[in-house]
């Protein structure tokens, strides 16, 4: 199978909620002059079995969908509602004004609601011309499944592909991580119930969220995730949705790139922003 063939991530954007830097800090890590340690809001785009997905869409996503010339959606994959990972939804317009129709959104209940709030104009009876316009699929925690036509040897054939949500919590908000075949991405999570643990069986790529060193009340730590991972057993595992708290320059503990890499051992890799893995 050639590269270009391959299913792959492409971690377009691996901070957190701030990003790194974080506005005003003069921390090592914010003070970093190295490209992998610049991290937009937490987003990815997964092209897998001839589908280009985007999970999760940031305040960033205008200049990710630049930087990496993503010109076409088949989905965008909704894994809660916080600002960072929906406050760049408006920028589908773009794709709506090209594409000449709306851009498929899967999403909980819960998520549609605060996206009626943010997006009032969206969902308006006589919407003003020239908005988003969004094609909105509800979801649980069953498995689900995308389809499109395609031409194939001069025949229209319809594609399809399997999701398989995985229940999370981001505290004590429940949110869905997805799985693609050998792929599971998951980030906003610091609990995972022990019966969703079997869904990550399996898998080839794992990518966890890691925000800091210590405590955090809705995000796993570096020593937490570092545990989940051993617990999945994946075969490579992705750290993202990192803060700029992963240096502690009081203890003289570099959170950089290159040292955190070195930091967290075999098969397991720190993410960085325009970092794409094939599977």
């Amino acid at each position: 199978m050639s590269d270009k063939n391959k299913n792959s991530i492409t971690f377009l954007g691996t901070g957190t909620s701030t990003g790194v830097p974080m506005i005003g800090c003069k921390c090592s890590l914010c003070s970093s002059t190295d490209p992998k340690d610049k991290r937009l809001r937490s987003s990815a785009f997964i092209e897998y079995e001839g589908f280009k997905i985007l999970i999760d869409c940031g305040p960033d996503f205008r200049q990710q969908a630049l930087i990496h010339n993503i010109t076409d959606l088949d989905a965008i994959l909704l894994t809660h509602q916080h600002k960072d990972h929906t406050g760049g939804l408006d920028d589908v317009r773009a794709l709506n004004y090209f594409k000449k129709e709306p851009t498929p959104i899967y999403c909980e209940k819960r998520v549609l609601e605060s996206l009626k709030k943010e997006y009032s104009y969206v969902f308006e009876p006589n919407p003003y011309p020239g908005i988003p316009k969004f094609d909105i699929h509800l979801i649980e925690e069953t498995p689900f499944s995308l389809k499109k036509e395609v031409i194939e040897e001069g025949k229209t054939i319809t594609k399809r592909i399997e999701i398989i949500p995985i229940r999370v919590y981001h505290y004590k908000m429940p949110i869905l991580a997805f799985r693609f075949g050998s792929l599971c991405y998951l980030t906003d999570c610091s609990e995972i119930p022990q019966d969703q643990m079997e869904k990550l069986k399996g898998l080839d790529i794992f990518t966890i969220n890691c925000i800091n060193r210590t405590h955090h009340i809705s995000h796993f730590t570096l020593s937490q995730a570092l545990e989940v991972i051993k617990e999945v057993g994946a075969k490579r595992s992705y750290l993202t949705h990192l803060s700029h708290q992963m240096a502690d320059d009081e203890n003289q503990i570099d959170g950089r790139y290159y040292a955190l890499s070195k930091e967290v051992g075999k098969g397991v890799y720190v993410s960085y922003d325009g970092l794409k893995v094939t599977f």
